[in-house]
């Protein structure tokens, strides 16, 4: 079966290497014959390294995108594909509108966003990123659901795998400094909360505690982090918050890291390391990855919405708990990985996705389902278009 991949920008991000690792497993488990589209970017590499066959799409910032959409329209004509995997919502809406209606060429969307989106075409087969997710999709009326929990390749991403010593020696991690590991994308929406968090907290507990912060990523909020960790580093003498950029291949520093800070794709290959995890999210959210706890997260992903409070107290609770018990360290690292390989395992994820793009390729709605759903479909992407124009709007009056 031949299949178009249609990802958004290459950046260094768990949703595109869950789209790549899937792909090439898809191609080498399963017999896929794969095209992989997408914007180009830093893990344009890691489509290289995993020898995919790779064709360019549009980076634009808007979506949807004519541009996107005519390039699209051009790679299946070439290609003529028995299926397209759209990764996120705007590409699967650019898929939907400009191939899957006027082609007839079937369509799998997969969301991995933590909220539902309302502007989805419900007809169309999706998957979603854990449990509470699909379930409200099917009661909103998807009929057609797969959950797709984020894999990890639990070979590469292994505790033998790769020797964090060096990791450690040329980033300045001393040997009685424990290091809490960060691996994220440095955006301002989401993910740069919990880290604006965690170096307030270092800051606390720096003075007592040999905690030692390093972030490995990039992006806007970049320079406001910096800012932060120079205060912190000043009032307590020393490097107890590093950042050090992005890296090709982060697996020295999870592997180097002693605890693991963050949520999503990144939290997960943190536990495949072996390592003690406190998950992050929005509004404060701070919490150990324990037995306890894996109910909550297997239920709403590998996140959490927190009460807003400003004293971080989860946090600074998980982070001395973890610095002061190094047998717990192990104990939850160790339980963390078997988690992992049990449910997050990348053969047995692509197992499942390989079904489902099977199923969805020979699979033809009704005529009147599919009008019901482009109506519907119209109706929630302009009103929901127009609030965010409102909203934007109102925010730039003095």
């Amino acid at each position: 079966m031949k299949l178009i991949v249609f990802g958004h920008r290459l950046e260094l991000g768990g949703t595109q290497v869950n789209a790549i690792e899937l792909a090439a497993q898809l191609r080498d488990r399963h017999g896929f014959d794969i095209v992989f589209h997408a914007a180009p970017g830093p893990a344009l590499d890691l489509v290289a390294a995993h020898n995919l066959v790779y064709s360019p799409a549009p980076d634009v910032r808007l979506h949807p995108s004519m541009a996107r959409i005519k390039a699209l329209r051009a790679l299946v004509q070439r290609e003529q594909p028995d299926l397209i995997h759209a990764w996120d919502w705007w590409q699967g809406l650019e898929a939907y509108t400009g191939v899957h209606l006027p082609m007839g060429v079937p369509l799998v969307i997969s969301d991995m966003m933590m909220e539902l989106t309302r502007a989805m075409p419900r007809e169309v087969p999706t998957t979603f990123g854990f449990v509470g997710q699909q379930e409200r999709a099917q009661r909103s009326g998807w009929r057609r659901t797969h959950l797709l929990l984020p894999p990890v390749d639990v070979a590469a991403n292994a505790p033998e795998a790769v020797d964090g010593r060096a990791f450690r020696l040329r980033y300045g991690v001393g040997e009685h400094e424990i290091a809490v590991v960060s691996v994220s994308r440095l955006a301002k929406v989401m993910k740069s909360e919990g880290l604006v968090r965690a170096i307030e907290v270092i800051g606390e507990l720096g003075a007592v505690l040999p905690l030692k912060l390093v972030i490995v990523g990039d992006g806007e909020a970049r320079g406001v982090l910096q800012q932060m960790a120079d205060k912190v580093n000043a009032r307590l003498g020393r490097a107890a918050v590093v950042l050090i950029g992005a890296l090709r291949d982060p697996r020295p520093a999870y592997a180097a890291s002693d605890i693991v800070l963050g949520m999503g794709g990144s939290a997960l290959r943190g536990l495949s390391f072996a390592k003690p995890l406190v998950m992050i999210g929005e509004r404060g959210f701070a919490r150990l990855f324990t037995p306890e706890t894996v109910p909550e997260f297997l239920q709403n992903g590998m996140f959490g919405i927190g009460q807003g409070h400003a004293d971080n107290l989860e946090m600074a609770e998980a982070f001395t708990t973890l610095a002061q018990d190094p047998q717990m360290r192990l104990t939850l690292g160790a339980f963390g990985r078997d988690f992992v390989v049990a449910h997050h395992g990348l053969e047995a994820v692509s197992d499942g996705l390989a079904q489902f793009c099977r199923a969805a390729a020979i699979a033809r709605p009704h005529l009147s389902q599919t009008v019901r759903d482009v109506c519907r479909t119209s109706y929630y992407y302009l009103r929901e278009r127009r609030f965010r124009v409102a909203s934007r709007d109102q925010h730039a009056k003095p």
